[in-house]
């Protein structure tokens, strides 16, 4: 067992940071106690850090399978993930500092919090069976309930609390059951032992109607069609930071889980679901662009907009290859740069929850030229407008289905409802950068002031979402290798 809990350091040490959090807050004076946001998110730097040496590395390579009969994977799917979902904290981290303000007690256990939820984030990003996915899965929806809920004295955020609580609950019920029938029928938790049996699984109604609750468990927390219904008014209450780790760590767990699953564990089952999963993918993709279009409100654009992000990414699912998987992972990075930048600027500009109306970017041009062309940029790379990371993360999802098109019409129509919703996109993201740019013209402009940690993560932002949309080749071939995903048939 010891030999083995070098498999799980990262996670032990995302644990451990959190753990020091809570500590720290008994020991530090209240006025002192923002300091811990930055703290530990120079932790959660040297973990990733951590995870880029070499004899980390080639844990990963090796592809091993330990703790609890192989219930837990190290590769390099898991690796990528775990880097993602700490990159992504150590953002939100810093933004959560300039959210404090706006939280009137318990700001420790807000960090703490974060950090819990990327632990169950990356333990998903291993998760080699049922058992493992579904605990993973409630700690990040646990810590997610509280977080969402966290500025207690705003209705808007207990509202937004209470929906998640009750519409998570019911995924959750969703997903035990699908086990329970799945581990009736198949008699093993394993995601190996799946792999092995599916030809027979596949002739099995009790098993096809576990992995059909499953999925419905896990489209939730993608938020994908039907199952999105409870995306724009959580995007909207919680506290800004909160969304922003709801939009980017939540969807990316359940990407992850549906890559275990459909892409590794049941691929003939995945194939034989090829027209359910083009179906949940193009109407994901309209609802959420559709939905887009009148919002006003900022959070809720970016939540329409988050739903049809996950309609696109599951066409990488839709593929059922490598070149699927890795289009997944691309995106998700530029995803991740776009959307941090949009929020992280929203937050500057409105105060208590309040004013998040895109009137608010009015003059933004004049208040501010660096926030106003971090948004622009921001805007241009979730619309799929080149030269940005958006353009080449749809263009790489498109090309995953336009390479298994020939001979199923399904796969055309999905490809015409993808180009679509860019077109849509492009409408509703240009209203974004009209208002800052042609606005109209007030006489009293304030200056907007950035902070030096936030300006460092929009600098970051700007250079990822250039870098991936301009040089893309070395990144394609970086997450093409975590994307060299296989499964091992049980030695037992």
């Amino acid at each position: 067992m010891g030999e083995q809990l070098k498999f799980v350091q990262l996670e032990i040490m995302v644990l451990v940071v959190g753990l020091l959090v809570l500590i720290a807050d008994l020991a530090m004076a209240p006025t002192r106690r923002r300091l811990i946001g930055y703290i530990s998110a120079g932790a959660l730097g040297l973990i990733f850090l951590f995870s880029l040496r070499e004899n980390y590395v080639n844990l990963a390579n090796e592809s091993t399978e330990v703790f609890f009969n192989s219930r837990y994977k190290i590769d390099g799917l898991a690796l990528f993930f775990k880097r993602f979902f700490i990159l992504s904290a150590i953002f939100v981290l810093i933004f959560a500092v300039d959210f404090m303000d706006r939280i009137r007690s318990g700001i420790s256990e807000y960090y703490a919090f974060i950090i819990f939820a990327l632990a169950g984030m990356m333990f998903a990003s291993s998760a080699n069976d049922f058992s493992m996915l579904f605990v993973s899965i409630e700690l990040i929806t646990i810590t997610f309930y509280i977080l969402v809920s966290f500025q207690r004295h705003r209705l808007h955020s207990l509202e937004a609390g209470v929906k998640y609580l009750i519409l998570g609950a019911v995924s959750s019920a969703f997903m035990i059951y699908g086990i329970a029938l799945i581990f009736g029928e198949a008699g093993s938790l394993r995601f190996q032992d799946l792999y092995a049996k599916q030809s027979e699984l596949l002739d099995s109604k009790v098993f096809l109607f576990g992995m059909l609750f499953l999925f419905a468990g896990l489209a939730f927390k993608i938020s994908a069609f039907p199952f999105q219904v409870w995306a724009p008014d959580v995007y909207q209450g919680a506290p800004t930071p909160t969304t922003a780790f709801l939009a980017l760590g939540s969807k990316a767990a359940g990407f992850v889980l549906l890559i275990r699953l459909l892409v590794t564990a049941v691929p003939d089952l995945t194939q034989a679901w090829t027209s359910l999963l083009i179906g949940i993918s193009a109407l994901t993709i309209l609802y959420g662009s559709l939905c887009a279009l009148p919002q006003r409100n900022l959070k809720r654009l970016l939540a329409y907009s988050g739903i049809a992000n996950a309609g696109y990414m599951l066409m990488g699912i839709v593929a059922q290859s490598k070149v699927g998987t890795t289009a997944i992972l691309y995106y998700l990075v530029g995803y991740l740069f776009a959307l941090m930048t949009a929020f992280l600027i929203i937050n500057l500009l409105t105060e208590e929850g309040e004013g998040e109306d895109i009137s608010c970017l009015e003059n933004l041009s004049n208040r501010s030229p660096f926030l106003a062309c971090a948004m622009t940029m921001a805007a241009v790379s979730l619309a799929g407008i080149p030269p940005l990371a958006g353009f080449f993360g749809k263009f790489l999802l498109i090309k995953s289905v336009a390479i298994e098109a020939f001979g199923n019409i399904g796969y055309f129509i999905l490809l015409g409802v993808a180009v679509l919703g860019v077109v849509v996109s492009i409408y509703y993201y240009f209203g974004i950068v009209r208002s800052i740019f042609w606005g109209s013209k007030k006489e009293n402009i304030t200056s907007v002031y950035v902070g030096i940690p936030i300006r460092f993560v929009l600098i970051c932002c700007v250079i990822g979402m250039l870098y991936l949309g301009l040089l893309p080749n070395k990144p394609v071939k970086w997450v093409e290798s975590a994307a060299n995903i296989e499964i091992k048939l049980p030695s037992d």
